[in-house]
């Protein structure tokens, strides 16, 4: 049975420039332009790259102690989140694993109430949203924001190729967020990305998303980008994706992502998953993410298994590829606590041929983020 694909208003303008279109979490989505992954890589690398990520999932928690509401999910400190400011979350499930990541900002309305701006991946979003929502006291709403598309414009010329055209952005830091107009439309805007480059989030209503999306392509600079290029972008960028890296298996510890786990929330314990943080803190967790340099220029794919040297399986590969900035295979994945030193030395089983590797520092590629 054929599967009937989501399209995002940007559907129509991806054709028209080419774009390869390919199933992703649903949606008909462009992989890439006819410049190709590699050529998208290094524009957004050394300028400015359009990626429509209208298929994420956005939402806004309205009401008193929306915070206090959302904190019983995740371990995130969201009441220490000031306004006009982002964070990156988890939303964890009772054993400790990963349900989703997402992000939550703290907008408050024009009035001054209690909002909190929430993205989340597009695989997961009707499954985050029905949690969210059933875990809700009476007078907060969440009101799902299906109307509204998802730009992603990345790259270090990114800020400046916008900033005559959108208030308030340049003077944004990493993670800040405001409410404001773009080419005269409404916007919300956060200085983030998913690339490891400066740039923005750019979410606007679906009807007029064709409109900004082909004048920000008349700036200087900024060309599309598909989603194999994003993929090579975050990998490189030592950055997980939800259901190959993490997953409803996999803790915060284990991940490499305590830092996303509130220095307050540590102390309460007071989160879904806290016993076995707790335990994993104290004992080590079982297994951790590292990154990983293959020899030579073969790349190592997803589900490849990471053994010792004498052939011994201590782990397996969750992400992999050819890295177009690091110029050489990367990959990240999870090994005992025995192997995770960097420099140890592996191999990645590849087509049954053993890899040589050796575990890696991450990001492979330096974060250029504006701090």
């Amino acid at each position: 049975m054929t599967e009937t694909l989501r399209e995002t208003p940007l559907a129509e303008l991806h054709r028209a420039l080419g774009g390869r279109m390919v199933p992703f979490a649903g949606y008909a989505m462009p992989v890439q332009y006819p410049a190709g992954i590699m050529a998208e890589h290094l524009h957004c690398r050394a300028r400015a790259a359009l990626f429509d990520v209208s298929h994420m999932g956005q939402a806004e928690l309205v009401g008193t102690e929306a915070a206090v509401a959302l904190e019983t999910l995740t371990p995130a400190d969201v009441l220490g989140l000031k306004p006009n400011r982002q964070r990156y979350a988890l939303l964890t499930n009772e054993d400790g694993g990963i349900l989703d990541d997402f992000m939550v900002a703290n907008l408050p309305t024009p009035e001054g109430g209690e909002r909190l701006f929430l993205v989340v991946n597009a695989g997961n979003k009707d499954a985050d949203f029905d949690r969210i929502a059933a875990h809700l006291p009476p007078g907060l709403r969440l009101l799902r924001r299906e109307d509204r598309a998802l730009l992603a414009l990345q790259g270090p010329e990114a800020v400046a190729a916008i900033s005559e055209h959108a208030p308030g952005v340049s003077a944004l830091g990493f993670m800040g967020i405001v409410e404001t107009t773009l080419f005269g439309v409404h916007a919300i805007i956060s200085r983030s990305g998913y690339t490891g480059e400066d740039g923005v989030e750019i979410s606007v209503p679906g009807e007029r998303a064709e409109e900004v999306a082909r004048a920000l392509l008349k700036l200087d600079g900024v060309l599309p980008a598909g989603l194999g290029s994003r993929d090579s972008l975050r990998l490189e960028a030592g950055l997980c994706l939800h259901g190959n890296d993490i997953d409803a298996t996999t803790s915060a510890a284990e991940a490499g992502l305590l830092w996303s786990v509130g220095k307050r929330r540590r102390m309460a314990w007071d989160f879904p998953g806290a016993a076995r943080l707790r335990d994993e803190l104290a004992q080590g967790p079982r297994r951790r993410r590292v990154g990983l340099r293959p020899e030579g220029r073969q790349p190592a794919r997803a589900h490849s298994i990471i053994q010792t040297i004498d052939g011994t399986p201590v782990g397996e590969v969750t992400s992999g590829g050819f890295g177009p900035s690091a110029n050489a295979p990367i990959a990240m994945g999870y090994v005992a606590p025995d192997y995770a030193a960097d420099g140890t030395a592996l191999e990645i089983l590849v087509r049954g041929k053993a890899l040589p590797c050796r575990v890696a520092a991450m990001p492979f590629i330096p974060h250029r983020y504006a701090r």
